[in-house]
């Protein structure tokens, strides 16, 4: 006991009193902690020294409620001066963002953090947009109107700002805000008689009012009556866990003049006189006394609703302590008295997305995806392909978690959604017409159409024209005299064709043959000649005309006549149609290149032994066969005449 007694007397001699250094501070103390508001133009880092060094930090406003306690800490620093003029102060609090950390607009504080670590919070009041300079530490002070006192209904805003240096602290900087946790409070000291107290808190903190008084602070009592002025020294103390009382017992500073008529006698609740001025203290029912015979305590401790918030209070064994436990969702906070979310998120129980609630959460899926199954903790693809409502115009291909469109041959997608197909115009391709000539659209596809006269291939893109030479038909050639047992072949007269095909083929040019129209003999078969193909009748010798028209994307021209259509669905596709016209048109030429050659052979070996034959028979003319093949025979003359000799220089003489 001395020992507590020596402690006690050297912890209360080293405290300042009530002077000037009482003006320059207020203290409120609450639940398990107070705030100290004090008087002073100090940088942000010098004022959590300040706090630091008194076994606090700065001050947290995680919630509405302790606002509200900062807030009367405040009104009580401002009614410790004279009123001031109209303007706006600040005092820092334990909120600070370090250099290199940007701001985050989806948090409550911004990126910022509480001094003491974290950045829990349930409340904020920012005045404006926070900074979003990232190069320099910026810091948190409430804004206070100087010239009024807060009223509850307008609590402070949080404003941000650079934190200030020893020479300059930051403009409109007036002090700060302390917050210091204990594990407990005792109640204030009750005076039965005129009296004065004063209680010294662990943070230095001199006042002589409290609403509760924190752990380990002492108390001096100085009775009015008492001549000598005698001092008495209490502390508060843990008597059992947390329960915490003065060392002391009775009232204090009783009186007999007063009686119970002087502050209830110092009494909590009853207070029963007896006699010579005497009295007692005493408890309703329900309640007991405490130790120090002046407090009362329901012999229910969860009777006074010890507990805030979600959490329900408990009773202890015999009645003497309680606990307050938290619903499933939740847990203790510093205090022991209420209760905090648990964010189950950070576990990461979703397949997904996690969203916390109070006292729980729940999961969800992403775009795309819908729940699995009554757990909620699987996610499946949602197939937008698979039921009438599609959003795809033609085509739907599902993916994970998505979709895409498509469209019908023929059709492409719009750049509006993706979802609308419009039709593609094939005949403004920039690549070229697609037809041999004419071209035209239709949904989805096209037809292609020739000029009059024309006809279309197979492939229905290429056109190929037919026609036969104009000219009289030649009659046909004389039949050789056979009386002198030789051949004659006499030409036929006035054929055009015949002629202008025996002067091609005497003379033998063949880029001319190549490149001109094609002549082809009735006479000789070909395969490769159409159907449709027209020959002249008359003699084998007449040569029919055939006009080759090679396809072309050059011409435009409007069909003047009935043209053959035939659509784009009549091939498999336009690229394997075009490749087989072609393979078709080059089988046409090589074969009609054949044909001419081999009539080109035919006739110049024809010629050449017809050449042969005749030159043979001349010289076998000249070549004489025996004596007679020389002379010849002469007609008879009148036998009146005499014979002349023919080799008679003078006719009719011998000589």
């Amino acid at each position: 006991m001395a020992t507590s007694k020596s402690l006690l007397l050297l912890l209360l001699l080293s405290q300042p009193w009530m002077g000037a250094e009482a003006a320059s501070e207020a203290v409120v103390c609450v639940g398990t902690a107070c705030y100290t508001a004090h008087w002073s133009k100090l940088s942000a880092a010098e004022a959590q020294h300040h706090c630091k060094e008194n076994g606090g930090n700065l001050a947290t406003v995680k919630s509405e409620e302790e606002a509200r306690h900062v807030q009367q800490a405040l009104a009580q620093l401002l009614r410790s001066k004279a009123p001031l003029g109209a303007r706006m102060g600040k005092f820092w609090i334990g909120l600070q963002r370090e250099k290199g950390k940007c701001m985050d607009h989806d948090l409550p504080l911004k990126g910022f953090s509480w001094v003491g670590g974290g950045e829990d919070t349930s409340y904020k009041n920012w005045h404006r947009d926070v900074r979003t300079s990232c190069i320099s530490k910026r810091c948190v002070s409430l804004l206070l109107d100087l010239s009024l006192t807060p009223h509850p209904s307008h609590l402070p805003k949080w404003s941000d700002s650079p934190c200030g240096t020893l020479q300059n602290p930051g403009i409109n900087v007036e002090g700060f805000v302390c917050k210091f946790s204990f594990k407990g409070m005792c109640r204030p000291l009750a005076l039965g008689g005129p009296g004065q107290v004063n209680y010294t808190t662990p943070f230095q903190a001199t006042t002589s009012f409290l609403e509760a008084v924190p752990f380990a602070s002492a108390a001096s009592v100085v009775c009015g009556d008492e001549t000598e002025g005698k001092n008495h020294y209490f502390l508060c103390k843990e008597k059992v866990p947390n329960v915490f009382s003065w060392d002391s017992s009775g009232p204090l500073c009783v009186s007999p003049k007063f009686g119970c008529n002087f502050n209830n006698g110092g009494c909590q609740q009853d207070c029963f006189e007896g006699g010579e001025g005497s009295y007692l203290c005493g408890c309703r029912p329900g309640f007991r006394l405490l130790d120090d015979l002046v407090s009362c305590a329901s012999r229910n401790p969860c009777s006074s609703n010890p507990c805030t918030g979600e959490a329900t209070c408990v009773p202890g064994p015999q009645g003497k302590n309680y606990t307050c436990h938290c619903p499933p969702g939740y847990q203790l906070d510093s205090s022991q008295l209420g209760c905090v979310d648990v964010d189950e998120c950070q576990d990461s129980p979703c397949a997904q997305d996690c969203v916390n609630t109070l006292g729980g959460f729940h999961c969800e899926c992403w775009v795309g995806y819908k729940p699995g199954g009554p757990e909620e903790d699987t996610c499946r693809d949602v197939d937008e392909c698979a039921f009438d409502q599609s959003p795809c115009a033609q085509g739907c291909i599902n993916t994970d978690g998505s979709f895409h469109c498509s469209c019908n041959e023929g059709y492409v997608l719009s750049e509006e959604d993706g979802t609308q197909c419009k039709d593609v115009d094939e005949c403004s391709d920039s690549k070229g017409n697609p037809c041999d000539t004419e071209c035209f659209n239709t949904p989805g596809s096209f037809h292609c159409g020739c000029q009059q006269g024309g006809e279309l291939t197979s492939n229905g893109v290429f056109c190929i024209t037919l026609s036969v030479s104009s000219g009289s038909p030649s009659k046909p050639p004389p039949e050789e005299d056979k009386g002198d047992g030789q051949e004659s072949t006499v030409p036929p007269s006035k054929t055009p064709s015949s002629t202008s095909a025996s002067e091609d083929i005497s003379k033998g040019d063949p880029e001319d043959i190549t490149t001109r129209r094609l002549s082809l003999s009735s006479s000789v078969p070909t395969t490769s000649a159409p159907p449709e193909m027209s020959a002249s009748s008359g003699s084998p010798q007449i040569w029919t005309e055939m006009g080759v028209r090679l396809p072309t994307t050059t011409s435009h021209d409007k069909p003047t006549g009935e043209n053959s259509l035939v659509g784009k669905d009549s091939v498999a596709t336009q690229s394997d149609d075009g490749t087989d016209g072609q393979k078709l048109l080059l089988f046409y030429i090589l074969g009609t290149v054949v044909a001419i050659s081999l009539l080109l052979a035919l006739a110049l070996g024809l010629l050449i032994y017809r050449k042969r034959r005749a030159k043979r028979e001349e010289i076998k003319e000249k070549k004489p066969q025996n004596a007679a093949d020389s002379y010849s025979w002469v007609p008879e003359r009148a036998e009146s005449r005499a014979l002349e000799n023919q080799y008679s220089p003078t006719p009719g003489t011998d000589c």
